[in-house]
């Protein structure tokens, strides 16, 4: 499935056999900010393990959520939303190539990996990926390369390494890099990952001084 030279009819024609895919628990690979993706509507049963089972990704290794802005993670952030230092992080780097590890909202039944009391989660700086998310839902994603190999970053090599195994969004070239990936549940926040944005701009943006009050909207 390529976007690329297509009339805005055709791309439309392409995202909607994407979403029809998703929500028929398919794995799409899709392009994002920083590599292409795999991707499932975790909320359709058997789909995430489709994943984990497609990728060979060891399932102690919780699956990250795509979201289409911030309103869509504060319904998936517990208990009550996304926190001070959470919200602080949003307002400066979504969309963009930060994901934000934060507490799973109860009644989130997902089962995407790891520990099931958090969620990670990123509003990516991808116009076609938001309106996916604006329209399926949140989705579970992972980088689309088989555990353990180089991300990919073109259509092409998605289709190198999975075949006709998944339908392909061609998006073009992406920039290649991960995402910075920082765990808001410890106070103060930690690293997990450093990618793309840098951890002094992560520390800069977390300073006392640019807090917003608990309980403040931010």
């Amino acid at each position: 499935m390529s976007a690329g030279g297509m009339s805005p009819d055709e791309h439309d024609h392409v995202v909607q056999a994407v979403m029809e895919a998703l929500t028929a628990g398919a794995v799409v690979a899709i392009p994002t900010d920083t590599v292409y993706g795999l991707a499932v509507d975790p909320s359709v049963p058997g789909a995430t393990e489709a994943l984990f089972t497609l990728k060979s990704r060891p399932v102690d290794l919780a699956l990250p959520v795509l979201v289409a802005d911030v309103a869509q993670a504060d319904r998936l952030a517990g208990p009550a939303g996304l926190s001070p230092a959470a919200r602080t992080l949003t307002g400066r780097f979504w969309p963009g190539a930060l994901t934000i590890v934060t507490a799973r909202r109860t009644g989130i039944g997902w089962d995407l990996g790891g520990d099931q009391h958090t969620i990670g989660l990123r509003c990516p700086d991808h116009a076609t990926v938001r309106a996916l998310c604006g329209r399926v839902g949140p989705l579970a994603t992972t980088s689309a390369n088989r555990h353990g190999g180089a991300p990919l970053v073109t259509a092409d090599e998605v289709r190198a390494v999975f075949g006709e195994e998944v339908p392909v969004l061609d998006g073009g070239r992406c920039h290649g890099r991960p995402s910075t990936v920082v765990d808001t549940t410890t106070d103060p926040p930690r690293l997990l990952r450093e990618g793309v944005v840098p951890w002094d701009d992560v520390l800069g943006a977390l300073s006392p001084s640019r807090l917003p009050p608990s309980g403040a909207p931010g």
